[in-house]
């Protein structure tokens, strides 16, 4: 029965490790992994030289913190293949992701890593309720970006059948979960409520659908939304975290049967929590900023990656085996996420100044005022501009053609903005 415990017969060995099980089996793959790193990707080898480090020093699990952090900045000065760990005709798939300076961040897959990938991927699906049979409406976007292709092949993997319907064209969305029977929808949670609001617009009760699990990620998402999706559609509702610098979606899932945080899959990602200011690592239960090492990538192994996401460590429940994470509570940066996709303030300004008119003094307004994420661009004008509809209009295609979003301008008289006299306010979160 759904919301019941997973039976033990259905989980996979990684899923049934014990914590003693689990911290000898981790010693062993960051061992290897940290040895690959150092041997094959220069960023790692000149680091780890740089600290008179070498991969034999590392002998117990507490050694890694001896290690430097790798972050977004690393990976785009090393772009596009040059933290790869493999020749390149080893590598199978690309994904990448946008970054402030316009260059994304590349990551690589061996054969090995995407089953890797689909098999947790089927087990996170599994956790969360879904059972081979089940019809899975797969309403991520498809393409460069981890989640749509993620939930599908694990899907695939699990045994379901697959709806690969990515996002947009709610209408059809509606018309497809009650045609086909889905049974899970794997889905960012604010489009979720737009294709809800879509069903009861046209007379269709929720409730009333075959749609009994929604695996929802990509965005934050509160305890209140939880509330409001369940009750007005009948389904579980469960968070779904992963990045792809570190693998794509399900690197943490959280279980049906307690919803009480993600279960991070220690047996591929290795965990910690830092003070985001001193880089010291901090006990489980301290908030601070969350850190993964993976431990069985091949193309793509990740030294102590910086996710600038706030959360904090806790003993496992459903998993006894493996720590829950928090649902995530903030950034130590200042990315704002809209409709699933990460947005920097920085990128904004660089399209901002390639058009005659626009001076740099902006601020990003993010709003949710029919329950999806909506961005407002306030820019200042430059003295003597005659066409601001234009400029408006430019800004808009610049962003949704470079970034990926889709925004409002508002183009308003010079110093019209509060200028700051520290760190400029780029973002007013009105959510």
């Amino acid at each position: 029965m759904l919301g019941e415990a997973c039976p033990t017969e259905l989980q996979d060995v990684g899923e049934r490790l014990s914590v003693d099980e689990l911290r000898s089996h981790q010693l062993s793959l960051l061992q290897a992994t940290v040895r690959r790193a150092y041997e094959n990707v220069p960023h790692y080898r000149a680091a780890l030289d740089a600290l008179g480090f070498r991969p034999d020093d590392l002998r117990e699990l507490s050694d890694l913190r001896r290690l430097p952090f790798t972050t977004k900045k690393d990976l785009r000065d090393n772009y596009p293949f040059g933290m790869f760990a493999v020749p390149r005709t080893e590598v199978a798939r690309v994904h990448a992701s946008s970054g402030t300076t316009g260059r994304p961040t590349v990551v690589g897959y061996t054969q090995r890593d995407l089953d890797n990938w689909a098999d947790l991927m089927a087990r996170s699906i599994r956790a969360a309720g879904g059972r081979a049979g089940d019809v899975c409406h797969v309403a991520y976007g498809y393409g460069l970006f981890t989640g749509g292709l993620g939930a599908h092949y694990g899907a695939e993997r699990l045994g379901c059948t697959v709806v690969p319907v990515s996002g947009g064209m709610t209408e059809r969305q509606v018309d497809l979960i009650r045609d086909f029977g889905a049974r899970i929808i794997m889905v960012t949670p604010s489009y979720f409520l737009a294709i809800v609001d879509e069903m009861e617009r046209r007379g269709l009760d929720p409730r009333d659908t075959e749609l009994r699990i929604g695996i929802f990620g990509a965005e934050p998402w509160t305890e209140q939304l939880r509330a409001e999706v369940e009750e007005r559609s009948g389904i579980h509702a469960v968070d779904i975290y992963g990045l792809s610098e570190v693998m794509g979606p399900g690197v943490a899932q959280e279980c049906v049967e307690t919803k009480d945080g993600l279960h991070i899959w220690e047996d591929h990602f290795y965990p910690e929590i830092i003070d985001p200011v001193t880089g010291e690592v901090l006990p489980d239960g301290a908030e601070g900023e969350l850190v993964f090492t993976t431990l069985t990538k091949e193309a793509f192994p990740v030294l102590r990656y910086r996710t600038r996401d706030l959360t904090r460590l806790l003993p496992g429940t459903a998993r006894p085996g493996h720590r829950r994470m928090q649902k995530i509570t903030g950034r130590t940066d200042d990315m704002m996420i809209v409709r699933g996709v990460n947005v920097f303030p920085t990128q904004i300004e660089e399209q901002i100044l390639l058009i005659e008119g626009l001076t740099p003094h902006y601020l990003c307004i993010l709003t949710r005022p029919h329950r999806l994420d909506e961005l407002t661009i306030q820019v200042e004008a430059a003295p003597g501009l005659t066409d601001p509809r234009t400029a408006a209009a430019q800004l808009v295609h610049r962003v949704k053609e470079r970034v990926g979003v889709t925004i409002s301008v508002e183009i308003v008289t010079p110093h019209a903005l509060e200028r700051s006299l520290g760190k400029a306010k780029r973002i007013k979160d009105n959510r």
